[in-house]
């Protein structure tokens, strides 16, 4: 009769974006990692559940109500859960500071490694920012939204007078030998002369 492994144990286990609610998930891996692997702290850094997702159509198969009842079951068992949402799990920002099935609820969190470092522990959408340049505070109605978590931009706006908009995306930090930019007009509300165009520089 063969024993089985004891689970590897950590100070702590990071999880991010694991989207449950969506078929892309990949909830049977992760239940084979959980089975295999045991921390103190387990930080679920955001997009956990896909709270987006789920207002559009439901779909929340068994394996995914697992992983849920998997990392309560950790947490009654003495490991600390801490949850810190992101921009797909954003409705648990409601309750921040709260505790449900064991696991913490928090904006942000600190982790202390062994040996004294201190790192935040945050979801990347936190640092997605609309920036405005100068030259678009002339220009009505234009705006950059820019993501520093995954280092990509998208250029938006409308046409002054018009029922045009435009969107300039892709857009690559300076310097990025890899920088690409498409631009897409639409014309709304004309049937008659719907007009699209995309270019690639």
């Amino acid at each position: 009769m063969s024993v089985k492994p004891a689970p590897r144990h950590f100070r702590a286990i990071f999880l991010s974006d694991i989207h449950l609610g969506t078929r892309g998930c990949q909830a049977e891996m992760l239940l084979d990692f959980l089975r295999h692997h045991d921390a103190e702290t387990f930080y679920l850094v955001g997009d956990i559940v896909d709270g987006w997702r789920l207002k559009r159509m439901w779909y929340w198969p068994q394996a995914h109500n697992d992983v849920v009842q998997k990392l309560m079951r950790k947490g009654r068992k003495g490991a600390r859960i801490v949850y810190t949402p992101g921009n797909h799990d954003e409705f648990l920002r409601d309750f921040l500071g709260t505790h449900f099935g064991g696991i913490e609820v928090m904006d942000e969190a600190v982790h202390e490694t062994a040996d004294g470092r201190r790192y935040l522990v945050i979801h990347g959408d936190k640092f997605d920012v609309v920036a405005w340049a100068s030259w678009m505070q002339a220009t009505p109605g234009i705006a950059l939204v820019w993501s520093v978590s995954y280092g990509e931009g998208i250029i938006a706006g409308r046409v002054p007078g018009s029922k045009q908009s435009y969107a300039h995306h892709r857009l690559r930090a300076p310097g990025d030998a890899s920088m690409r930019a498409s631009a897409t007009t639409t014309t709304a509300g004309n049937n008659n002369n719907n007009n699209s165009s995309s270019n690639d520089n």
